[in-house]
C-alpha cells in the first residue's frame, strides 16, 4: 500500500480503510426502502401528488397486448439477495433483481451512455451505474441520481412453480429507457407574451432539468427557458471529449420534444438584469419578462488570456459545438497548442493527437492535476500523454500569440520558447457568469458565485440558482461551502431547484460524481477531495489500473479510479448513505474489501 503525504516521499505507510455507520442507520441497514411492495403496483413518477387535479396522470404500460413479451428468465433460487442478472427475454434484455426477498425487473443499459447496469452496484434499493454514477431506483426504475435524463422501465416479475417470469414492453427492451409523463400546460393561448410563471436563465443540465421535473411533478403553469446559445441543451461534456460532435448529435432533447411538454426556449437572448422587487428579468434587447418564480443557471464564463495578441485569429475557448468542429478542422495535420492544463485543455490535447501534427500543453503547475488528483496521479497522467506524442511546457505562461496575416502563427512563453502554432485553445479556468446580478440584491460572494441554502434558494424568496454559477453546502463535507462545476451535480441542483419551487422541502444531499476521458481510457471521481492531506494508492499507477482514496485527517474524502470499475461508484453508495469511511492501520490487499463482492476488475473507457 502506497501514499502519498506531506511526510518523507519515498516513506509506505500502512493504512486500513474502515466503515463506521452512525448510530441511527444501523436500525434502517437491513430495510428496503419498498417494503414489500408488488411489483404489480404501478405508480407513476414515484408521487401522487398533482397540481392538476382534473388531469391526473396515469400511463399503463400494458395497452397493447402485441407488445407484450413474457418469459421464463431463471429457477427462484439462481439469484442470492443482492445479486443482479441480465436475462434474455429473446427481443431483448432485461435486469433482474432480487433484493430482500423481493424480485424486480427493469431496464439492463443505463440511458445516459449505455452501460450495462449488471456492473454496477445494488444497495438499498437502487442501481448505480459503473460508469458515470446515475442511479435508479429497483421499485419504480426513476432515475434518482444523475447525470441522464430518462429513467429505466420496469417491468412486471411474478413466481409461478419455483420460476421468475418476466412480462415486458417489446418497445421498452428496445429503447431501453422511459421518459417520466409530464403534465400539460393548460391556458398557453391566454398568456401575456412577457409574462411567465417560471424563468430559467440558462439551458444547460441544470436549467433543463429543473424545467422537465415541474412537468413530471403535475405542474401546469408556463415554463419559459432562456439561453444565450443559438442550440437547444446539448451535452456539453462532449464538446472536449468528442469534438467532432455536431449540435443535433449531442442535443439532450430534440425539438418536439419541448414543443410537446410546453417548454418554451428562447435561444440567443441574454438577461441583462433582474428587479427582484417588481419580479421582472430585463433582457440585452430591451425586452422585460415578469415571472413569479426564478431560476438562475447561467453556468460559468471561460477565462481569457491578457497576453499580447491575445484578439488573433484561430485562438479559442471551446464554448459551442462550432468551436470544437472549427478547432478539429484546423489542427487537422497541423500545429495546435493548449494553454492550461485542466479537464478541458487535457481531453482536448488527447482528441487532437490523432488528426494534429503536433499538440503541446502549456501549463503554471509542474504537472497536470496536481491539486485535484495529486502528483502520483498527474505524473501517471502527464506520462500517458506523452507516450502519446504530447509535449508538455510546464511552470511556464504565454507572453505573446504571434500572427502571420491575422492568424495565428505562434505562440511565445515567458520561458522564451517560441511554439508553431497553427490553432490555440484555452482552458485557464472559467468564471461565474453572474454579472448582470451585480445590482440585484440577489446574494454573490466575493468569486462571484450566487450562494444558495440546501433547497438551492437564494436570500430572495422565489428566486433560485443552480449549476457552475453557484456555492452551496455539501452535506459530505460537513455542509462546507462549495463550487462543484460538474455535469452530474448541474443536474441535481436543477431537481432539487424545480422541487422547492413547488415547496417540497426538498434538500440537496447528494455525492459529487465526474469522469474524464483521455486516449480511451477513463478516470472516474467521487467525493470532495479538497484540502487533502494524503492520498492511499492500491492498484499499479504505471499501468493505469489503481484506485486512489483521498484523506483528509482520518476520514477519506474522495476516490479515483482507473480500469478498477464499479468501485468508485461503490464508494459513492457508501457516502451516499451518511457512512464514513476511515483511514486505519492498514488497507486490505484487496481493493475496497470492506464494501463487499465487485469492487476491482476491468474498467470499460467511457
Amino acid at each position: 500500500v502506497e501514499t502519498e503525504a506531506s511526510k518523507p516521499k519515498d516513506k509506505l505507510h500502512q493504512m486500513k480503510i474502515e466503515v463506521v455507520l452512525p448510530e441511527k442507520e444501523r436500525a434502517k441497514e437491513d430495510m428496503s426502502p419498498n417494503g414489500k411492495a408488488s411489483p404489480l403496483v404501478y405508480k407513476v413518477n414515484g408521487t401522487a401528488r398533482h397540481y392538476l387535479e382534473e388531469h391526473p396522470i396515469t400511463i399503463n404500460p400494458y395497452q397493447n397486448l402485441k407488445d407484450v413479451v413474457e418469459a421464463s428468465v431463471c429457477h427462484v433460487k439462481d439469484l442470492e439477495n443482492g445479486q443482479m442478472r441480465e436475462v434474455d427475454l429473446g427481443c431483448g434484455k432485461a435486469l433482474l433483481i432480487k433484493e430482500n426477498g423481493e424480485f424486480y425487473a427493469m431496464g439492463h443499459k443505463c440511458p445516459h451512455y449505455g452501460a450495462p447496469l449488471v456492473k454496477g452496484v445494488l444497495s438499498k434499493g437502487r442501481v448505480r451505474c459503473p460508469w458515470h454514477g446515475a442511479c435508479f431506483s429497483i421499485g419504480t426504475g426513476d432515475i434518482e441520481d444523475f447525470p441522464g435524463l430518462d429513467s429505466l422501465p420496469k417491468f412486471q416479475v411474478k413466481i409461478e412453480k419455483e420460476k421468475v417470469y418476466i412480462r415486458a414492453s417489446k418497445q421498452a427492451l428496445q429503447t431501453q429507457r422511459r421518459t417520466k409523463v409530464m403534465a400539460k400546460c393548460i391556458s398557453l393561448s391566454n398568456y401575456n407574451i412577457s409574462s411567465t410563471n417560471v424563468l430559467i436563465i440558462g439551458a444547460g443540465a441544470a436549467g433543463l432539468v429543473c424545467a422537465e421535473t415541474l412537468r413530471q411533478e403535475g405542474f401546469s403553469d408556463r415554463i419559459v427557458m432562456c439561453t444565450m446559445d443559438r442550440h437547444l441543451p446539448y451535452d456539453r461534456p462532449k464538446l472536449s471529449k468528442s469534438m467532432d460532435s455536431h449540435s443535433e448529435q449531442i442535443t439532450l432533447r430534440p425539438k418536439e420534444f419541448f414543443r410537446t411538454n410546453d417548454i418554451e426556449v428562447l435561444t440567443e437572448t441574454q438577461v441583462a438584469a433582474v428587479d427582484i422587487k417588481n419580479k421582472i428579468a430585463v433582457f440585452k434587447d430591451g425586452f422585460k419578462m415578469e415571472y413569479n418564480k426564478l431560476l438562475i443557471a447561467t453556468g460559468n464564463t471561460p477565462k481569457a488570456l491578457s497576453c499580447k495578441g491575445k484578439e488573433v485569429e484561430n485562438v479559442f475557448n471551446i464554448r459551442t459545438p462550432e468551436d470544437a468542429n472549427r478547432v478539429v478542422k484546423l489542427a487537422s495535420s497541423k500545429n495546435a497548442v493548449i494553454v492550461g492544463a485542466s479537464f478541458l485543455g487535457m481531453e482536448v490535447a488527447a482528441y487532437l493527437t490523432e488528426k494534429a501534427h503536433s499538440v503541446s500543453v502549456v501549463e503554471l503547475e509542474e504537472m497536470p492535476f496536481k491539486k485535484f488528483f495529486g502528483e502520483k496521479v498527474g505524473q501517471a497522467i502527464m506520462k500517458m500523454f506523452e507516450n502519446n506524442r504530447v509535449k508538455f511546457y510546464m511552470q511556464t505562461e504565454v507572453s505573446e500569440l504571434r500572427e502571420q496575416e491575422g492568424k495565428l502563427k505562434e505562440v511565445v512563453l515567458k520561458s522564451g520558447k517560441v511554439l508553431r502554432a497553427d490553432v490555440c485553445v484555452i482552458g485557464i479556468g472559467a468564471s461565474a457568469a453572474t454579472g448582470f446580478l451585480k445590482q440585484s440584491g440577489i446574494n454573490v460572494d466575493s468569486k462571484g458565485f450566487i450562494v444558495v441554502n440546501k433547497m438551492m434558494q437564494t436570500n430572495i424568496p422565489g428566486v433560485f440558482a443552480a449549476g457552475d454559477a453557484v456555492i452551496f453546502p455539501l452535506a459530505l463535507r460537513n455542509n462546507k461551502k462549495v463550487n462543484i462545476p460538474h455535469w452530474q451535480m448541474a443536474h441535481m441542483h436543477g431537481r432539487i431547484a424545480a422541487l422547492n419551487m413547488l415547496a417540497h422541502g426538498t434538500e440537496i444531499n447528494t455525492v459529487p460524481y465526474l469522469w474524464t476521458s483521455m486516449f480511451g481510457k477513463s478516470i472516474r471521481y467521487a467525493g470532495h477531495g479538497e484540502g487533502f492531506d494524503d492520498v492511499v494508492f492500491q492498484g499499479d499507477l504505471e499501468e493505469l489500473k489503481f484506485v486512489a482514496f483521498y484523506t483528509k485527517s482520518e476520514e477519506v474524502i474522495a476516490v479515483a479510479s482507473m480500469n478498477y470499475d464499479p468501485i468508485v461508484s461503490k464508494v459513492a453508495e457508501v457516502m451516499a448513505s451518511g457512512r464514513a469511511i476511515r483511514k486505519r492501520d492498514s488497507l486490505q490487499s484487496c481493493p475496497g474489501s470492506w464494501l463487499g463482492p465487485g469492487s476491482g476488475g476491468a474498467g470499460g473507457a467511457q
